[in-house]
């Protein structure tokens, strides 16, 4: 037996909102791609500024997605299911960096990381590591902008979760570590891998704080925003080649990781 579907009526005052919603976020970008040179975007591309801009960004926010989710994963369960002191004031730590201005962001990342800070005058003294300038300090203030983003959707399903299989298999004697690897992750998979999408994605987009890190020096740590940025200033053409190649990698990216993570979580 077939059930029909029944269609919903949605109210104009819903409506209306929704549709004002839907304009500020797809008019600028087709407001971009109307103003896109299509007839000279291939000489464009070939120029010597975008594609090293590009192999750095993928790199870096790659690097960096990869140091979020070996530091992030656990953190979110930490957060979600260890009885701590001060959970809360944790929970609200991890997650400044979402409002924090990306500068600040930067500065801060200075005071602690340079050849003077708090940690980076012994990385410099004993190891002789300096991350500020660098590309290294690109990943940095990637990882330290998108983390947040994974920690907040795995935290989420975790304490969303059902605990109790948990609670299972430690009767049936599996270690904490077992449990976590063969229970608890595969049960929030879906929320790691959109977590991960979406800190991708920032981080491929981060700007402030890179700038104000790790500076802008072509092929070391000019990615692909700064690149958009100095472009803007001289050859606004340039910039918007840019900007293009810059959305287009990130919706492909967000479109095709979302049906994966959509159809497992259904």
């Amino acid at each position: 037996m077939t059930t029909r579907r029944v269609r919903r009526r949605i109210p104009v005052l819903l409506l209306v909102p929704a549709l004002l919603g839907l304009a500020v976020l797809v008019v600028p970008l087709a407001g971009l791609l109307v103003e896109t040179p299509w007839t000279r975007l291939w000489p464009r591309l070939a120029s010597a500024e975008v594609w090293p801009a590009l192999r750095l960004s993928l790199w870096c926010a790659t690097l960096a997605t990869g140091i979020c989710l070996v530091l992030g994963v656990p953190l979110a369960w930490l957060l979600a299911r260890a009885d701590v002191p001060g959970r809360s004031l944790l929970r609200a730590l991890v997650t400044v960096p979402l409002v924090l201005p990306p500068v600040v962001g930067g500065v801060a990342l200075l005071l602690v990381f340079g050849r003077r800070g708090l940690i980076g005058q012994y990385l410099d003294a004993w190891f002789g590591v300096s991350l500020p300038f660098t590309t290294a300090g690109v990943v940095v203030a990637e990882a330290f902008v998108a983390m947040p983003f994974l920690v907040v959707a795995v935290e989420g399903a975790l304490r969303a979760a059902d605990p109790r299989f948990e609670e299972a298999a430690e009767t049936l004697g599996a270690s904490g570590w077992y449990t976590f690897r063969r229970v608890t992750l595969p049960s929030v998979a879906p929320a790691v891998l959109a977590g991960t999408v979406l800190c991708w994605a920032r981080a491929l987009g981060e700007f402030g704080a890179t700038i104000t890190f790790a500076g802008n020096f072509p092929g070391e740590t000019t990615t692909m925003p700064l690149a958009v940025y100095l472009a803007l200033e001289s050859d606004p053409e340039a910039a918007i080649v840019l900007s293009v190649v810059l959305l287009t990698v990130s919706v492909a990216v967000l479109a095709g990781m979302r049906d994966r993570w959509v159809r497992r979580a259904a």
